[in-house]
This record gives C-alpha cells, sequence and structure tokens, in this order.
C-alpha cells in the first residue's frame, strides 16, 4: 500500500508512522519528496491488518492500495479469458452438444420471466430451441417488489423445467433466492441466478458456489463496478471457478426506462476480469420494443451471452409482460443478430 504523508512532517513523526506499519506486519519503504513523504508498505494485505486506518492519523494524507481488492477474479490473477462448459444433456429426447460460455460462440439464453404452467414453458422452450438458444431461462422462485405478486410455482415451476430440458435439450437457468432452497434448486438448475437483490448477500453467494454449479451473478440495483466484482470474489474465493457477470440494468434518475442499461460494463469487465460477461436486455431496459438494439449494443461491444426473457403471449404473462419478446420477435431478432455476431467474430 501507499500512504502519503501530510507536508512538512519531522523525521520523528514519519518514523512514528513506519513503527506502526511494522506492527501491523508490512515492511515500510520510505521515499522523501521535496514537499512530501510517501511510504511504501509491502506485505501480504490477507495475512495482516489492513493500513487504511492509517488515514486518520494526522501526519497522513491518504493511504491507497496497490493490489486490486478482486484478486481471484482479476486479469492479474488470471490473465486469459475464462470460459464455462455445460455438459450436454443426458437423457434428454434430443441431443445436445456442450454449452461453452466465453468462448467462440455468442450464448443465448431465453425463456419466460416466470414458469406459468407447462404448456407455456414447454411452448417457449421448443420455439427458443429451435430459434437457435442453448439454455433456458425461467423463474421457479421470483422475488417480487410487493408480497402480493406472483411469487413463482417453487419446486413445482423446477420440475417443469427439468420437463423441458429433457424435451430440448436446453441447458437450464433459474433463480436462487435463499439459503434453504440451494440444494433444491441447484438438483434442477445447470446455472444458478444470484439476482439483482441478491447480489451482496455474501451468505448465499457461499452457499451456491459450494454447490459447484455455474453462478450467473447479476448487477445489484445501484452497485459499483468494484462492488460487483468483488461479490463475484465470493464465489471464486469458496472454489467454485464457474462464475459470470451479468449487467441487468442500473438504478438512475431516468423514468423513460425501468433500468439504465450499462453497456460499458462490458469493456470494463472484459479489462478488470477473466471471467465471461452477460447482458439482459429485458431487464436492461423493460421493454420490450428496446431489446433488440440492446442485444444488437451488446453483441458489438463483445458481450459473452445474452439473457433475454420470451413469453408466447406477453399480454398475459404473470410478471414483467412489457419486457418479454413474443415467440415471433425472438425468431426475428435472431435472425437480425446474425450480422453482429459475424461482424464482432462471433458464432
Amino acid at each position: 500500500m501507499i500512504i502519503v504523508l501530510k507536508p512538512q512532517q519531522t523525521r520523528q513523526q514519519v518514523n512514528t508512522v513506519c513503527a506502526e506499519i511494522k506492527r501491523l506486519g508490512y515492511t515500510p519503504h520510505v521515499m522523501r519528496g521535496v514537499a512530501r513523504t510517501v511510504i511504501g508498505a509491502i506485505g501480504d494485505e490477507r495475512q495482516h491488518a489492513s493500513l487504511e486506518s492509517l488515514a486518520a492519523w494526522p501526519q497522513v494524507e491518504s493511504v491507497s492500495r496497490i493490489q486490486k481488492r478482486y484478486k481471484l477474479v482479476s486479469r492479474e490473477a488470471h490473465p486469459q479469458n475464462s470460459t464455462i462448459t455445460l455438459p450436454p444433456a443426458t437423457g434428454t429426447k434430443r441431443n445436445s452438444a456442450p454449452v461453452v460460455i466465453g468462448g467462440k460462440k455468442c450464448v443465448i439464453m431465453a425463456g419466460p420471466c416466470s414458469v406459468e404452467s407447462e404448456r407455456q414453458l414447454m411452448t417457449t422452450a421448443e420455439a427458443v430451441a429451435e430459434a437457435g438458444a442453448t439454455v433456458l431461462r425461467g423463474g421457479a422462485f421470483k422475488p417480487r417488489t410487493s408480497p402480493y405478486e406472483f411469487q413463482g410455482l417453487g419446486e413445482k415451476g423446477l420440475k417443469l423445467l427439468a420437463k423441458a430440458r429433457k424435451a430440448t435439450g436446453l441447458a437450464v437457468i433459474t433463480e436462487l433466492l435463499s439459503e434453504d432452497h440451494v440444494e433444491l434448486v441447484a438438483e434442477y438448475a445447470d446455472i444458478l441466478q444470484i439476482g439483482a437483490r441478491n447480489a451482496q448477500n455474501f451468505q448465499l453467494l457461499v452457499a451456491a458456489a459450494k454447490t459447484g454449479r455455474p453462478i450467473l451473478l447479476k448487477r445489484g440495483l445501484s452497485m459499483k463496478i468494484e462492488e460487483w466484482l468483488l461479490a463475484g470474489e465470493y464465489v471464486l474465493a469458496n472454489d467454485n471457478p464457474n462464475l459470470m457477470f451479468c449487467e441487468r440494468g442500473i438504478r438512475t434518475f431516468e423514468t423513460y426506462t425501468r433500468n439504465t442499461l450499462d453497456l460499458s460494463t462490458i469493456p470494463i469487465v472484459k479489462r478488470e476480469s477473466h471471467c465471461p460477461v452477460v447482458i439482459d436486455p429485458s431487464q436492461g431496459g423493460g421493454r420490450a420494443d428496446l431489446v433488440a438494439a440492446f442485444c444488437k449494443g451488446a453483441v458489438a461491444m463483445g458481450a459473452d451471452a445474452l439473457l433475454i426473457e420470451v413469453h408466447p403471449n406477453p399480454a398475459e404473462a404473470w410478471s414483467d409482460g412489457a419486457q418479454q419478446l413474443s415467440l415471433e420477435g425472438f425468431r426475428e431478432l435472431m435472425k437480425d443478430l446474425k450480422p453482429f455476431l459475424a461482424a464482432a467474430g462471433r458464432e
């Protein structure tokens, strides 16, 4: 860490700071300038107390880190891009190939916001699989702002997702809301989604990581990118290397859209981290008429996957109908994406 002292500090004052640095387990290196003195503190921050408390000392102007706080998700720890491989579905009516997230292909995850019925889910799963999706999304447990809104079918919804996987060969991603449901959801899902409301529920992240399932971590409503990356650190720090970050829009002053989709996170997170980046254009704006444009922009900027809400009849959806594409709308989107994928060097 770097400790910058205020101007005109005496040698005794400098030595006092150095003594504290040594006491905390670090080795101080003093660099005296014309106006200020800077001390470099060398040591393993994981094994010693933080030096940030020195910022309260009267001699100290500032304390700053040299290394990033997120160590395992960073490019420093893993310079090459990570990929996540979902094995082919077994015991299904259709053969499926492994799904690689973060590789050459931009993976399409599509399905309804909420699992409502067998007919609704199977119709959607068949349609999105035929159009080119390889992962089926669907909420069995739903985090709703109001307790009076539809909360999901729970285990019944998970069983329907498993039935759709068997019929189509699509992998399944669904949201995990509670530590109480970790084993249940992991039994049925290929990918565990941690939603925006739980993005800093660290005990839930730890429990999800310990299942060994790939984790899709959505960005919190008001989360800084550093906070998002640090939340992801909980997954990798618990011996689960299969982490992907999902931008789903943040809360700003703008009211034209439900959220403000921050596509700048794609190059930023890819610069900072080796983990795949996913974009949710449906939650991102809350409007179906913007989904296609958001998808094209995301692909052009290097997104590794898209998480798209699709419903047979959005007007009758039990949740978030305004942001879900119709089956025909999804088919058109998949056609329209082809030149953007080609231009980005993706399949």
